[in-house]
Order: C-alpha cells, then sequence, then structure tokens
C-alpha cells in the first residue's frame, strides 16, 4: 500500500525572493525531492495548503485531521512548519486512530540547497513505514512520540520533553 505524503507548507516548501529578500509559497517541491532522494516508495501526494505553521488555524488543523481519516492509506507522512509542529501533532493524536502519521519539516528552506528537508523527508518515510500506529516527529534522523517532543528555539533542534 501506498504512504499518503500531505504537504501543509512551513520552511520545506518556502521560496527566496532575492529582490525583497522575503520568503514565500509557490508550489510544493515533494515531487522534485522525491526524485532527488530516488525514492521508490510508493505514495499519494496532496497539498492540503502552503502556509506558516505559525499561521495554522484551529480550522487548518481539523483540515488535516479530516484527510488524515478519510484517506484510504496506514501510514501518512506531513510536511510542516517547524515552530506548531508539536501542537499540530497532539490534535492529530487525539483524533486519528490505527494510522501512523509522522509528521516532519525543514528548518533551512528545500530552495537553499543546504536544508535538512531532504533527509528528514527520507526519515519520515521510513519510520511511517516501520513505526506503529500512531503520532510521531521525525527531525534530525530521530522520531519523538507526539506527546514527548518540542522544538528548543535556541539549538534549533527538536528534543524530548524531560
Amino acid at each position: 500500500m501506498s504512504v499518503r505524503i500531505f504537504i501543509t507548507g512551513g520552511t520545506f516548501d518556502k521560496e527566496y525572493n532575492e529582490i525583497t529578500g522575503q520568503l514565500y509559497f509557490n508550489d510544493t517541491h515533494m515531487h522534485d525531492l522525491l526524485d532527488m532522494g530516488r525514492c521508490r516508495v510508493d505514495v499519494e501526494i496532496r497539498t492540503l495548503m502552503m502556509i506558516d505553521s505559525l499561521e495554522m488555524s484551529a480550522e487548518d488543523r481539523e483540515l488535516i485531521v479530516h484527510q488524515c481519516n478519510q484517506c484510504e492509506e496506514n501510514q501518512i507522512v506531513i510536511t510542516h512548519g517547524t515552530d506548531t509542529m508539536a501542537e499540530t501533532a497532539k490534535v492529530i493524536a487525539g483524533k486519528v486512530k490505527d494510522k501512523t502519521v509522522v509528521l516532519t519539516g525543514a528548518m533551512i528552506p528545500i530552495k537553499f540547497g543546504s536544508s535538512d528537508g531532504l533527509f528528514n523527508l527520507g526519515s519520515a518515510l521510513a519510520f511511517a513505514q516501520t513505526l506503529p500506529a500512531g503520532v510521531y516527529v521525525a527531525m534530525n534522523g530521530r522520531y519523538f512520540n507526539w506527546d514527548n517532543v518540542r522544538k528548543n528555539k535556541q539549538t534549533g533542534m527538536f528534543e524530548e520533553v524531560k
């Protein structure tokens, strides 16, 4: 069976406007990333939204939950902004059962060339296929349970809640 990939935006898909110096969204880079990583996993991709996670509303999170519950796949990867990833994971964990859902993102936009996004995406795809049903965050080659993770804003790394 396929792995479902839901796109929600975040730094993962941001682009840089060289004239204004602003980061913005155009379109997802998911297909290019899967090609670049030589991915041979059967995936179904759907863009749900292209927003910064700091702008994500309760309604946006409900849409993510609805899509997770409605899709036929039991293995799901969600690209998401890192600032509120743990918050979204908590909402999903309360409302999506019997599926493996892995949220991932990037600290540096893919378009910058030195992004962690490709590595995080590969890890998330592997974790989605191997972890038991539940909700997880995959960053920096590690996975975290939804209720035991936070973004350390000083180090820019995800860590377990102590």
